[in-house]
């Protein structure tokens, strides 16, 4: 039988933390940050949760994890 493997893109771009919650970062902030305001930068700063419309599909891409 196959073994099965989590997905290594993922694995990279979430975190799971202590209560079992999956964060991910924000998007827009990569790069052109100079064009968006400092309200709008400091925002995005930090992680967020994952919404849990995705959570599913998410946890079977990490069925190792």
């Amino acid at each position: 039988m196959i073994k099965k493997k989590s997905h290594s893109g993922l694995k990279k771009r979430i975190k799971i933390s202590k209560n079992k919650k999956i964060l991910r970062g924000h998007a827009y902030k990569n790069h052109l940050a100079a064009s968006k305001t400092t309200k709008q930068n400091r925002q995005l700063r930090g992680l967020t949760m994952v919404h849990k419309s995705d959570v599913k599909r998410i946890k079977i891409m990490l069925n190792n994890l």
